[in-house]
């Protein structure tokens, strides 16, 4: 389980790269989080917002590593696309369903999540989306 998880806006892969050693700072506007694990969680939002099975965005390479190496260290992945657009289109009441559907996931693996904290996690990262989205940007996430 990671325990810094920052979600961050910049205008592409390579500029998300650089993030790797230090983290996205002041460069980058940024969430951070923790105690959870963002590449694994990415993927079961996007199966709740948008449809699919884990096991099916997972084989069709999501999350998408832009620098680092799963499971050894620091890690920038991307956003996919579909679920940077679920994000900025859902509503606050989808979101927050999406929130407690991704606790009981995480409750059935032994992990404990606040519903509200889930529902800030959910909240915030959207709000990151439409803010990047005006700016014509991606959001990315750096883990340590």
């Amino acid at each position: 389980m990671s325990i810094i998880v920052k979600f961050f806006m910049a205008p592409d892969d390579a500029s998300a790269a650089l993030t790797l050693p230090t983290g996205p700072r002041r460069a980058f506007e940024s969430l951070s989080f923790g105690n959870f694990d963002p590449e694994e969680a990415v993927v079961e939002w996007e199966s709740l917002l948008v449809g699919g099975s884990f096991e099916e965005l997972v084989k069709a390479g999501e999350p998408r590593i832009v620098a680092g190496q799963c499971n050894d260290g620091c890690v920038v992945f991307a956003i996919s696309p579909r679920l940077s657009t679920a994000l900025a289109e859902a509503e606050h009441s989808r979101l927050r369903d999406v929130a407690a559907s991704w606790v009981r996931l995480r409750a059935e693996e032994g992990e404990t999540i606040d519903t509200e904290t889930a529902e800030a996690i959910m909240n915030d990262l959207s709000a990151l989306v439409i803010n990047a989205r005006r700016q014509s940007q991606g959001v990315y996430c750096w883990v340590v």
